[in-house]
């Protein structure tokens, strides 16, 4: 028995060192699962055959270092998903954000179009009215429609101007 906790501490003491070993030099979890698990089949079939310990650890250490292993690599396998999972989680997220500046830009860029656009238009015909709002004269013969177009809506003075309300409308509703 004092043979056995022995051999059991020294497999426990191997295996402490070998692990912190592969998390020192980077080595990959499919390594460090082979190494703790051959280290802990060996001394698992060392305990359990007792007619012949070095069969049993051989045997042990080889089913002990390849469980390690595909359980290591298993681990290897998650972590690369993951990190590709990030990876194009960011890449997507860096697209939206340039496709979005561009939206403002291309934005901004038709906001001034438009503006120098209003400005030209209301320094070449300043008087001029659009056709819906010629309806706030007086009503001509033969439409009575247009008095009551004329009673819902305001003509929009701040037409164009992004500063005021209703900056997209010829006319606003009347607020009362």
């Amino acid at each position: 028995m004092k043979k056995v906790s022995l051999l059991l501490a020294l497999v426990m003491f191997f295996t402490t060192i070998a692990s912190s070993f592969a998390q020192d030099r980077k080595v990959s979890s499919s390594a460090k699962g082979a190494i703790i698990g051959g280290l802990g089949g060996a001394a698992a079939g060392a305990l359990i055959n007792k007619r012949n310990r070095v069969v049993g650890g051989a045997v042990g250490g080889a089913a002990g270092a390849g469980l390690g292993y595909s359980i290591g690599r298993t681990a290897d396998n998650k972590r690369r998903a993951e990190a590709a999972r990030v990876a194009a989680a960011n890449r997507a997220e860096q697209r939206r954000a340039a496709a979005y500046r561009a939206g403002i830009a291309r934005g901004e860029a038709k906001a001034r179009a438009n503006n120098n656009a209003a400005l030209a238009a209301a320094a070449a015909a300043p008087a001029a009215a659009p056709a819906m709002m010629n309806s706030f004269g007086a009503p001509a013969a033969g439409a009575p429609t247009s008095l009551a177009m004329s009673s819902a809506y305001l003509p929009n003075n701040n037409y164009g101007a992004r500063d005021a309300a209703y900056p997209t409308s010829e006319v606003r509703r009347k607020s009362w």
